[in-house]
């Protein structure tokens, strides 16, 4: 009985999913599939067309873009939203550093809930919004390193 809500916690925790209601979660969580992956195992591969989105339920993965780790991701963490929204080349690959287990959603699941719930589309704006804005910042601090020389 306590998987449900807990599935669902899951899923309103991610910001772009954070202001549905209890019946718009359980529809998302009807079009996920939970899915199993090895430790060692590339789960998305940089310069691939992104078709699907990812939740960590357990484990860890390695971000890396052009050959080098440049990111752990862990329980809770998620990837691949932008190819939720368009066809583009992923830009980095995404590498099962343990055994984990993720919740996945497809673009055509994703569009499924858009003309099923077309409030959602608000809610995924602000939350794509945050992300992008947490890339810009890392994009500054960084900027700012190169620029003192360190």
């Amino acid at each position: 009985m306590n998987a449900i809500p807990d599935r669902l916690k899951r899923i309103r925790n991610l910001p772009m999913f954070a202001a549905c209601n209890k019946q718009e979660l359980e529809e998302i969580d009807r079009l996920t599939d939970e899915v199993s992956v090895a430790a060692g195992r590339t789960i998305m591969a940089e310069g691939e067309l992104g078709q699907e989105f990812a939740l960590i339920l357990s484990g860890e993965a390695d971000v890396i873009r052009d050959g080098k780790v440049v990111a752990t991701l862990s329980t809770g963490d998620y990837f691949g939203e932008v190819a939720l929204l368009d066809s583009v080349a992923r830009t980095a690959s995404v590498v099962a550093r343990t055994d984990m287990e993720l919740e996945v959603l497809d673009r055509r699941g994703f569009n499924t809930l858009l003309d099923d719930l077309p409030q959602l589309s608000r809610s995924m704006l602000r939350g794509l919004a945050q992300r992008m804005a947490e890339h810009q910042a890392e994009i500054q601090r960084l900027r700012a390193i190169l620029a003192n020389g360190k």
